[in-house]
């Protein structure tokens, strides 16, 4: 059995960083998605636009924190966790495709399921590196 004094306390403030951070990104993309609905069966843009431009942010977010000598503590949980977590989802991504293939559009679906993984390694990167010239 664990030492009670070696078990780790939950950080409070972090928790607290993440969740509100999660609220308003989650509001981000429900507001995302009503800007730009679809018909069930049909491409996702919103849910499309919603991942790749969180990987953007994020790639932004990590390029910039990294770079930073000191940046503060809850930063990264309220930025990266909360907001930009709450913002991109996976779940949606998933049901967005299976409608897609039950719908009797496989090769939509496929298309949709890897181009937005293309897409979002693609805009994690470029949000990186072009952070990284423009901090040099």
């Amino acid at each position: 059995m664990a030492d009670p004094a070696s078990v780790a306390r939950p950080r409070w403030d972090v928790l607290a960083a993440v969740g509100a951070g999660g609220a308003l990104g989650s509001l981000a993309r429900y507001g995302l998605s009503v800007a730009i609905s679809h018909p069930r069966g049909q491409f996702a843009f919103s849910t499309f636009a919603t991942n790749v431009s969180g990987c953007l942010l994020i790639g932004i977010l990590m390029a910039s924190l990294t770079a930073s000598e000191n940046p503060h503590r809850l930063l990264r949980p309220f930025l990266g966790v909360g907001i930009l977590g709450g913002y991109t989802t996976f779940s949606t991504y998933a049901t967005d495709t299976l409608d897609l293939v039950t719908a009797g559009r496989p090769f939509t679906g496929l298309a949709y399921a890897f181009g937005t993984v293309a897409a979002a390694l693609v805009a994690v990167y470029a949000g990186h590196e072009i952070t990284r010239a423009v901090k040099k």
